[in-house]
């Protein structure tokens, strides 16, 4: 049976517009999840990662994060991205390395919690993109939602 970092790598690759990307999974632990991306798939104009690339990269951290978290609480459900903010603080001139963790004051076992008893849930998530030299490239905050899936079965009697 696959690991949760396999099928997650999965769903990254069986989505079009992120599999062109070339993200792989750097890793997971203590709550934080790790992706890579190689520059020359990403480059602008300018030599230096593609803004949008960043931004999606970014928001995709966080997207797996919920995922990888719902899955190790045994819950399944459908995760959105609801806002985010970006700033650009300095360009990157080599591969994109992002890592997505909860934002401070967020609880995984509250937003399982209130997913398990409500249907749905938010958590306020940061990611960040080092440089080279430790500095911080482009800082991420976003709200992700998780709804939960209607249960195979239950639909209503008619």
């Amino acid at each position: 049976m696959a690991s949760a970092l396999e099928l997650l790598q999965q769903h990254y690759d069986s989505m079009p517009p992120v599999a062109v990307m070339g993200l792989s999974i750097e890793g997971y632990a203590g709550h934080r999840l790790t992706l890579r991306a190689p520059l020359d798939r990403h480059v602008n104009d300018k030599g230096c990662a593609f803004g949008g690339s960043l931004a999606s990269l970014m928001t995709l951290a966080g997207w797996g994060l919920v995922w990888l978290e719902l899955e190790a609480a045994g819950l399944e459900a459908d995760i959105y991205v609801a806002d985010s903010h970006l700033r650009y603080l300095a360009p990157l001139y080599d591969d994109l390395r992002v890592t997505a963790s909860a934002a401070e004051g967020a609880d995984w076992s509250g937003f399982a919690d209130q997913l398990r008893t409500r249907g749905r849930a938010r958590i306020e998530l940061v990611a960040r993109v080092p440089l080279p030299d430790g500095r911080i490239a482009t800082d991420f905050s976003g709200r992700y939602v998780a709804i939960a899936r209607p249960v195979a079965g239950a639909g209503h009697a008619g």
